[in-house]
């Protein structure tokens, strides 16, 4: 057998050489120079991140009863690189979730580390999955969002989405305080996705959120909240808005809008119903705005209190024919009076007494045009046209409160500024907040300004009780207790902007009592009821909730002040 030639086992030598040489140097590569990155690529393949959330803090009432609370659940998650059986992993946990299989199949065939499954499933239905142990299946502890008074109070406290972060009402203007901070935790997995042992197990633990304690009283609310409704019921109304607030202080302990929502389920109501009316609506206050030119004229002494002006039952404008709410032929009456019989032409005769920069003043002074900062999203300002737009119309249509437009709550602050002896108090909603480490943080005093001198809110004082003894308000009376407040009927106007619809109104009583010594405001507003007139619809929805006020505040009656002068009979 011949050898073969030199040179083929030379030239096979060499390539040897070569290929044991090239497998030699990329060793070295891989192993030295790559070493540190195929490392790195490696250990991020085995690691996962997972934002752990923060247990949102609960929000409470005045009482540290809760509105709002969160109680423990689980989301669960697949890691798609690790469900080694994707069909009959969805079969098997389907039925346990109540999922259909195929919305889950495409969630653990995805090209992705992480998807959900589930959010916020209970602890039961969560125990019964990872008894399965199933691969590429994780769980994580969360949170659920519970309000256990369910449609109480839903428009203050608002609610939070599936992912805790507030979309309305308290739940939004105190996200980050409720939110707390998340967490983290870092794993390190092997490839059937369980838990490496002895591998990376880092978590950092997430910070609760704060407790949010407000003004609100949670049985008051639910008083008012059935008033409410009984009252729209009777009145054939489409709604309406009640406000209580306490005069000296600013807080507000009971807010509600009808229709309401349940914030466990909001997905269930119309949007609208999501909104508090009370702060984010404004409407043109009517007769209720009165007080603000009768406060003006007192304290700018523009009409001596004793003083008789002739009042007719119409006048002309400019373009336009005004008039009061019915007919009558001239009568005298004094500021009290006007104020007591809610005189259009009386108001209309005072305000020229004043002159437009004068009435503009006190709107601004008592708040009128701009928000009062209760820290609210959404708040209005309301509409107030700069004095120098102003015509001889809007002199005369505002001192009776038509051509502005304003919130309950700014109107119920005017109240509470008459109450509390002519200084406005800013209104709140929150008392303060209980960190997560139980220490409790009360919120800032409310602001204050003066508005008109004590005399002054006095007397007007004297008129709104004139008005409920023997005015408009009559309906609003309650034995033993003398009740200071003033009616209003407002038209609503057209959209296009042209004038006021004949057939739609909204009734109100804005009022607070004792009249010499005030604990509590309240302003009860009827959307468009059938009965109309504030005195008839709004009065003794105002009577109802007064009456709960005593009761719950243990309220004294307290002295009865004497009435302003006036020139008609007094029953």
């Amino acid at each position: 057998m011949s050898r073969p030639p030199i040179r083929r086992l030379v030239g096979l030598f060499c390539c040897l050489s070569l290929a044991f040489g090239t497998i030699v140097v990329r060793l070295v590569v891989l192993q030295v120079n790559q070493a540190g990155a195929l490392q790195t690529r490696a250990l991020d393949q085995r690691l996962r991140e997972v934002e752990l959330p923060a247990w949102r803090g609960e929000i409470l009432d005045r009482s540290r009863e809760p509105f709002a609370l969160s109680i423990e659940a689980r989301d669960v998650y697949a890691d798609p690189r690790f469900v080694d059986d994707p069909w009959n992993t969805a079969v098997t946990i389907a039925p346990i979730l109540g999922i259909e299989v195929g919305d889950l199949l495409p969630k653990l065939t995805a090209e992705t580390t992480f998807v959900y499954l589930a959010r916020q499933v209970g602890l039961d239905v969560a125990g019964r999955l990872e008894a399965l142990n199933l691969p590429g299946i994780g769980f994580l502890a969360v949170s659920k969002r519970v309000y256990p008074a369910g449609p109480l109070a839903p428009q203050v406290v608002g609610f939070a989405n599936i992912d805790g972060v507030g979309i309305s009402g308290l739940e939004l203007q105190y996200q980050s305080l409720l939110a707390g901070k998340p967490g983290e935790r870092t794993q390190e997995l092997a490839e059937d996705g369980r838990s490496i042992a002895g591998g990376i197990h880092v978590e950092i633990p997430p910070v609760p959120g704060s407790d949010l304690v407000c003004t609100i009283d949670r049985y008051f609310q639910y008083q008012v909240q059935a008033a409410l409704e009984e009252a729209v019921r009777q009145n054939h109304a489409l709604g309406g808005t009640v406000v209580v607030m306490d005069p000296q202080t600013g807080e507000i302990l009971a807010m509600a809008s009808y229709p309401w929502f349940d914030p466990n389920a909001p997905g269930d109501a119309r949007p609208a119903t999501w909104r508090n009316k009370a702060i984010t609506d404004a409407w043109e206050p009517g007769s209720v705005n009165k007080v603000i030119t009768a406060a003006a004229a007192v304290q700018e002494h523009a009409l001596p209190l004793n003083q008789r002006i002739a009042v007719p039952d119409q006048m002309q404008v400019g373009t336009f024919t005004i008039h009061d709410s019915d007919p009558h032929p001239v009568e005298q009456m004094t500021l009290g009076d006007i104020i007591a019989q809610s005189s259009n032409m009386g108001a209309v005769l005072v305000a020229r007494r004043l002159g437009s920069t004068e009435l503009a003043n006190y709107l601004s002074l008592f708040g009128l045009g701009r928000t009062t900062g209760v820290g609210f999203p959404g708040e209005s300002p309301g509409i107030v046209l700069p004095v120098d737009r102003w015509t001889d119309a809007s002199l005369a249509t505002i001192a009776y409160g038509q051509g502005i437009s304003v919130t309950p709550l700014q109107m119920i602050s005017v109240y509470a500024t008459i109450a509390n002896g002519g200084e406005w108090v800013q209104p709140r909603l929150v008392k303060g907040w209980i960190s997560s480490d139980g220490t409790y943080h009360p919120a800032p005093a409310s602001q204050t300004r003066r508005v008109v001198s004590e005399e002054t809110a006095h007397m007007v004082t004297r008129m709104l009780a004139y008005a409920v003894q023997a005015g408009t308000g009559t309906a609003a009376q309650i034995p033993r207790y003398q009740v200071a407040g003033k009616t209003g009927t407002a038209r609503i106007p057209l959209p296009n902007g042209s004038g006021y619809f004949t057939d739609r109104s909204i009734a109100s009583f804005i009022g607070f009592l004792p009249a010499s010594a005030p604990r509590v405001v309240i302003a009860a507003i009827l959307d468009r009821p059938a009965t109309v007139y504030g005195g008839i619809a709004a009065a003794p929805l105002f009577r109802q909730i007064a009456r709960y006020a005593i009761e719950r505040l243990s309220i004294a009656p307290g002295r009865s002040l004497r009435l302003p002068p006036h020139a008609l009979p007094v029953p």
